[in-house]
């Protein structure tokens, strides 16, 4: 009578084999891939603008927002998949911690409510996007480890200020400076002097923000903003980070 051993290590082999083509199944390494897109111009600044949404994609938690491409047209229902997820999930969960502590309040300088700040991870060139569909719901996915890290940076400013943000830094002729202390735009009595203040409240609270910077176009009006060195960004986004220049006005 022959041994059953070499039948039991066959069918061994077999669910060896089962369970080894499951888990590159789940994890998406042999599902069919969508095809990659580049979204956006190869000279110009694009933007994610996370919301309070997080998806499971390819089973990883990824934070779920907006992509403003540098000629303005919005893409809803986009997720943020490879680097800097996890970071990007937890330094919007803790701005928006702070507009629940703050946003309401005075500020005490120009004695202005404080409004709610955003933050938005700016990417220098074209963005590789490829679709997918989830639950349903289909979406865009920035495929971010396909990004070089030095052209990824993270900005914070007023939420009903990101489209202008965007528009600034794609318009020729817009430069960043740093406000000093004793700034006047600290007291003027508007948004922009809100705003201006308030970036710099919340960089004691989340580590690696640093507020007090504007963006200057041709037209002079001015949009507040702070760096996120969590996301640190390199040369490509130098203008915007280590800033040469001090912004000054007699009003």
């Amino acid at each position: 009578m022959a041994s059953p051993r070499p039948l039991y290590a066959v069918i061994g082999v077999v669910v060896t084999v089962i369970v080894i083509l499951a888990a590159l199944y789940a994890s998406g390494l042999l599902r069919p891939q969508a095809p990659v897109h580049y979204l956006g111009s190869p000279s110009g600044y694009e933007a994610f603008v996370p919301s309070d949404q997080t998806v499971n994609y390819n089973g990883q938690t990824d934070p779920v927002g907006d992509l403003i491409l540098s000629n303005g047209t919005t893409l809803h229902d986009v997720i943020w998949n490879g680097q800097y997820a996890s970071t990007i999930i937890n330094n919007h969960n803790q701005i928006v911690q702070l507009n629940s502590q703050f946003v309401g309040q005075t500020d005490p300088v120009n004695n202005q409510p404080y409004v709610p700040l955003q933050d938005l991870y700016v990417i220098k060139g074209q963005v590789p996007v490829e679709q997918a569909t989830i639950n349903g719901q289909t979406y865009y996915v920035i495929e971010a480890n396909k990004i070089n890290p030095g052209d990824i940076a993270g900005f914070y400013t007023y939420d009903k200020w990101v489209p202008n943000f965007v528009a600034a830094i794609n318009t020729p002729g817009t430069y960043a400076a740093g406000l000093p202390g004793n700034s006047p735009v600290f007291q003027w009595t508007n948004t922009t002097g809100t705003v201006a203040y308030q970036t710099m409240l919340y960089e004691h609270y989340i580590r690696g923000f640093s507020g007090g910077y504007v963006l200057v176009p041709s037209n002079e009006t001015i949009v507040p903003y702070g760096y996120n060195d969590n996301v640190p960004g390199g040369a490509p986004l130098s203008n915007f980070i280590s800033l040469q220049k001090v912004y000054n006005t007699s009003s």
